[in-house]
């Protein structure tokens, strides 16, 4: 009888913590939801402030107090980029640059990412510690000695001048080095066994294995220099060449008179390919990050 007690009062004690513990965790969710909404508001409230303007008549952009969501959406304003900038050119040159970047990067750095991680050889760690050191160099320092290097080739106010310097990644080579760090050495091993040269190791053992790291490089860079404008603003002078970040300057006019709809519904349709990259990509993206987690 005084076991039978006692068990009927531990478990009326645990019933009486249940209800306890159950509003705590209702509470600690109430909380995440609400700071994921202020978080969602801060991140998306300059996008959804942009795609409301585009849809305002000129005259309304800078009404007061203004108002959030337009009462009569004007689609004019999409159809006035059109009219003004040749926005397929702009597209294609902006595809053609960031593509052949990204697809440069993806292979420089995986196979410089495999060396550094599998290969030994004299000044390997020196040699990766100046690599890295290039991270902390911004692009402005650099400019000058590139574009003397770029016009020195023949390559001046081309696609290429554009593409060829980006290639190289140091932050890929460090993600891929590290990337390649977490994969199994006895694949390789296994494979040298097989008298399988470095090269081959690479291109069948540890390459695929490498994919989720590599579109992970690959898709940052889409992102980073889809949205580039200070190296085509000055490595390129002729129109025919201008990416889509500086066509949509353009759009602003002279000394900025322009219509603030028309410029923001030009910036509306440069996030569409860089949105649809991210959608197509973000399962590779999810999958490269978490790689190794389980672990």
């Amino acid at each position: 009888m005084t076991t039978t007690s006692t068990q009927r009062a531990v478990v009326d004690r645990l019933a009486a913590q249940r209800p306890a513990a159950r509003k705590k965790r209702n509470w600690s969710m109430a909380g995440r939801i609400v700071l994921l909404l202020i978080a969602s508001v801060f991140i998306l409230g300059p996008v959804l402030w942009t795609l409301s303007t585009s849809l305002r008549p000129p005259a309304e952009s800078f009404q007061l107090p203004p108002s959030f969501l337009p009462l009569n959406p004007d689609f004019s304003s999409y159809d006035q980029v059109f009219k003004q900038l040749n926005i397929m050119l702009l597209v294609l040159n902006s595809a053609l640059v960031t593509g052949l970047i990204a697809v440069g990067q993806m292979f420089t750095a995986a196979l410089a990412g495999y060396a550094f991680a599998n290969l030994k050889f004299r000044g390997r760690g020196a040699l990766f510690s100046i690599v890295l050191a290039t991270m902390m160099v911004p692009a402005q320092v650099t400019i000058v000695p590139v574009f003397m290097l770029i016009r020195g080739i023949g390559l001046s106010d081309t696609l290429l001048a554009l593409i060829l310097p980006a290639i190289p990644t140091a932050f890929g080579t460090f993600l891929m080095r590290q990337y390649f760090l977490g994969l199994p050495s006895d694949l390789g091993e296994a494979a040298a066994i097989d008298g399988a040269s470095p090269w081959r190791t690479f291109r069948s053992v540890y390459a695929p294995l490498a994919m989720p790291g590599m579109a992970i490089v690959g898709i940052l860079a889409f992102n980073y220099h889809w949205n580039e404008f200070f190296r085509p603003l000055i490595l390129t002078i002729s129109e025919q060449n201008f990416t889509l970040p500086l066509g949509l300057v353009s759009l602003q006019g002279n000394l900025g008179t322009g219509s603030i709809s028309v410029v923001l519904a030009g910036v509306i349709l440069s996030m569409i390919p860089a949105l649809v990259v991210f959608m197509f990509g973000q399962r590779a993206l999810r999958d490269g990050l978490t790689a190794g987690t389980g672990k």
